[in-house]
C-alpha cells in the first residue's frame, strides 16, 4: 500500500508539474503566436439581437501624425489595442475639454475663474451669490486638479492627459469643439489646439472623435460647413477615430450637442439622402450621434437622420436620457430602428461651485460607487460603445483627472480620499475591461 501510495503522489506531482507548465506557457503568448489580432467574438460584431447591424468600432492602420492614412479597405476592425499605458478600448469613449487657461501660457485664468451663474428665476437667483472665482486657490470647481489649475495649451499638461487616458483604458477622447473664431460663453476659440491634441493622442495609441458644440447661430447648414472643415483638414489623421459599416464603408463620427435645439426637419436637411444637402454617400458621409435629453428626442432623432443617441449628463434622473432605468428602453428603441444607443456613464456630479441653486443634481460619489452603479446599468443595457462624461468637466465634478486635497483659507475641496489620486482611472480601467469581456459573450 505505502508503494501504491508513493506512486500516486509522484505522479499527482507529475499532472500538477505538467498544468503549472502549460499554464505558463500560454501566459507568454503574445497575438502574434498563433492568435487573431481580432479579440474574440469581434468577427461577430455586426451581429446584434439576432439581427444586422451596420455599424462596427474600427481603428485606421497605423501611419505617422498628419500623414494619410490607408483606404477603407485596409482598415481592420478591432476593439482594442495596445498602448504605452496597457490595452486600451475604442468602444470607450471619453469626453475632453481643452477650454483651460492661466497666466503662464495665456495671459489670464480660463474658466478656473467661471462666473457664479444666476438661476433664471429672478426671485431664486436673489438668494446665492454673485461674481466670478479668483484663482488659484479659489477655482470653478468643487475638485482641485493635481496639476493646479492648468493651462490646455501645456504641452507636459496635454501629454499627461493623455497618459491618464491611456491608463483609464478609454482609447478615444471626445474632444469639445468650436468652429474656428467661436468658443463657449466663458471661453476663448481652442480650435488651434486640435493638432497638438491629435498629434498627442497618436503618441498613446488613442483616438479622437468630434463633439460639435452649440454656437451662435448653429444650424443644420453651418454644422455641414464643420464636417466639412474637420474632415478636410483632420480626416487624413492617424488619430482621427472611424467607424466601420458592415458595409465596408470607413466613417467618421461626430456627436452633435443639444442636437434637440435644431429641428428635425432642418437636419433632415444634412442627413437624409434626399436632403437638400444632404452628405450621405458624399465624401463628407459620417457617422451622427445626437443627444437625447426628454422621451420625445428619440423620434426627431430618427426623424432628422441621425445614426444613434447618446445621453451625456453624468446625474442620474437629471433627465429622461440620463436616467439610468431608462436605458434598456432607449437601446430596444434603437436596435428597431438600426441606431445606435451610447450611454455615458459619470462618477459623480456636482456643479455648485458655478450653479450654486443646483444642489437638487448632486449625486455623490460614494468612493466610487455611484460610478460602478451607472457603469453597471450600462453594461445592462447591452450597447456597443459607452461613453464617459468626462474626463476633465472640472466644472460639473465628472471628471476621473487625477485631483488632489487641497485646503484654503475660504474653501475645502472634494478629493478622492481615502483613495488616491488615480482611483477613478483606475476603476475605468477595470470596468472597461469587464465591458469588453462581457460583450464578447453576449455578441457570441
Amino acid at each position: 500500500m505505502a508503494r501504491l501510495r508513493r506512486k500516486a503522489c509522484i505522479a499527482l506531482f507529475l499532472f500538477t508539474l505538467f498544468i503549472f507548465g502549460a499554464m505558463m506557457g500560454l501566459r507568454t503568448l503574445k497575438p502574434t503566436d498563433g492568435f487573431s489580432d481580432l479579440s474574440p467574438g469581434v468577427k461577430l460584431l455586426p451581429m446584434i439581437g439576432g439581427k444586422m447591424d451596420r455599424r462596427s468600432v474600427s481603428r485606421d492602420a497605423s501611419a505617422a501624425p498628419g500623414e494619410a492614412q490607408p483606404g477603407a479597405s485596409n482598415t481592420k476592425a478591432v476593439l482594442s489595442n495596445s498602448g504605452p499605458e496597457g490595452t486600451i478600448f475604442y468602444d470607450v469613449h471619453i469626453f475632453y475639454y481643452t477650454w483651460y487657461g492661466n497666466p503662464n501660457l495665456d495671459g489670464k485664468y480660463i474658466h478656473w475663474d467661471h462666473i457664479l451663474v444666476p438661476h433664471w428665476d429672478i426671485k431664486v437667483a436673489s438668494s446665492y451669490p454673485r461674481g466670478r472665482h479668483m484663482p488659484p486657490e479659489d477655482i470653478g470647481s468643487s475638485f482641485y486638479p493635481e496639476l493646479n489649475p492648468y493651462s490646455s495649451r501645456d504641452p507636459d499638461v496635454l501629454e499627461s492627459h493623455m497618459e491618464q487616458i491611456g491608463a483609464s483604458a478609454a482609447g478615444v477622447l471626445v474632444l469639445s469643439w468650436y468652429p474656428p473664431g467661436f468658443a463657449d460663453d466663458n471661453g476663448e476659440p481652442t480650435e488651434d489646439l486640435v493638432p497638438s491634441v491629435l498629434d498627442a493622442a497618436y503618441r498613446h495609441n488613442l483616438k479622437v472623435a468630434f463633439h460639435i458644440q452649440t454656437y451662435r447661430e448653429r444650424n443644420d447648414q453651418s454644422v455641414h460647413d464643420n464636417i466639412k472643415y474637420i474632415i478636410d483638414r483632420y480626416g487624413d489623421h492617424g488619430a482621427f477615430f472611424k467607424y466601420t459599416t458592415n458595409t465596408g464603408k470607413s466613417l467618421p463620427l461626430f456627436y452633435i450637442y443639444d442636437s434637440y435645439l435644431t429641428p428635425p426637419e432642418s437636419w433632415s436637411e444634412f442627413l437624409t439622402p434626399t436632403g437638400a444637402h444632404s452628405v450621405r454617400d458624399s465624401a463628407y458621409d459620417s457617422i451622427f450621434i445626437a443627444l437625447i435629453v426628454e422621451e420625445r428626442h428619440k423620434h426627431d432623432i430618427l426623424a432628422g437622420g441621425f445614426d444613434g443617441m447618446y445621453t451625456y449628463f453624468a446625474s442620474n434622473g437629471f433627465s429622461f436620457g440620463s436616467s439610468h432605468q431608462n436605458w434598456k428602453t432607449i437601446k430596444a428603441f434603437c436596435d428597431g430602428n438600426n441606431l445606435i444607443f451610447i450611454p455615458s456613464v459619470g462618477p459623480g456630479y456636482i456643479d455648485t461651485s458655478i450653479r450654486p441653486w443646483n444642489n437638487h443634481n448632486m449625486r455623490n460619489r460614494v468612493n466610487g460607487r455611484y460610478f460602478e452603479t451607472a457603469q453597471q446599468a450600462a453594461l445592462n443595457a447591452r450597447p456597443e460603445i459607452v461613453t464617459i462624461t468626462s474626463f476633465n468637466e472640472w466644472h460639473e465634478g465628472t471628471q476621473i483627472e487625477r485631483a488632489m486635497p487641497k485646503k484654503t483659507v475660504t474653501r475645502v475641496y472634494l478629493d478622492y480620499q481615502p483613495h488616491g489620486p488615480n482611483h477613478y482611472l483606475e476603476l475605468t480601467r477595470r470596468w472597461a475591461e469587464q465591458f469588453n469581456k462581457e460583450k464578447q459573450q453576449w455578441l457570441m
